[in-house]
């Protein structure tokens, strides 16, 4: 049987494969390529494109207080632009991470698909090393979801049995891409001393998974319903 962790650090590289190049078209969407030929493709060198645009933007914004426009006079979306700077910055910064802990050679220059293909290539030497594959896991994790935000996908949502411990509601769900399972009753409030639901309306109380025993138990369902849950992967 394959190890959960692993899996999901397979399962959250391809959804960043997959969407990574996604975020580029979204950036300006609509630019005509080469005569006339239809959207631009992505190129290979992005972080230069990226940060060249993103600096045209800015001081465009800066200076006249209005939003940058492309090559092909399409708007660029800022929020879109600092997504692919953020998993940028995070893929080599987990790349570099990884080969250090594996006590490999720093890596060489690529471009963002390149990197993760080659951090999937290390997953078999990742294994030896719990530690790390979480790391590894829960960073790929927050850029794909990071990626999803920016392309417009929702965030999915499974509603589970079972009691809230503090305010008793059926209010408990689980959120796939979080691995955690949150009470979403706005009311709710618990009895810990300091604890961020006695004075912020936002805060939600969060059961990750090496808490979801004590929360079945305190619930009154079972551990493997949130485990089931959680099989909703990126597609």
């Amino acid at each position: 049987m394959i190890d959960p962790v692993l899996r999901d650090i397979a399962l959250w590289t391809a959804a960043l494969v997959r969407q990574f190049p996604e975020l580029t078209e979204e950036l300006a969407p609509g630019r005509p390529g080469p005569a006339g030929h239809g959207p631009t493709a992505p190129r290979p060198d992005l972080d230069e494109l990226v940060r060249a645009e993103r600096q045209e933007a800015l001081l465009l914004h800066k200076l006249h207080g209005l939003t940058g426009a492309g090559r092909g006079a399409a708007p660029i979306r800022l929020h879109v632009s600092d997504a692919i700077r953020d998993v940028t910055d995070g893929v080599v910064e987990l790349e570099e991470a990884v080969r250090a802990r594996l006590g490999l050679p720093r890596p060489g220059r690529a471009a963002v698909v390149e990197r993760l293909r080659r951090v999937a290539a290390l997953l078999g030497d990742v294994a030896q090393d719990p530690v790390l594959a979480r790391h590894m896991r829960d960073e790929l994790r927050r850029m794909a979801r990071r990626c999803a935000r920016a392309l417009g996908d929702a965030e999915s949502v499974v509603r589970v049995s079972g009691r809230c411990p503090w305010c008793d509601s059926v209010s408990l769900r689980a959120f796939p891409d979080r691995r955690a399972v949150l009470c979403v009753n706005p009311a709710c409030v618990c009895t810990e001393e300091g604890c961020g639901c006695h004075d912020d309306p936002a805060y939600r109380h969060v059961w990750l998974e090496e808490g979801w025993p004590e929360l079945a138990a305190a619930a009154g369902c079972g551990a493997e319903e949130f485990a089931a849950a959680m099989e909703e992967v990126p597609c």
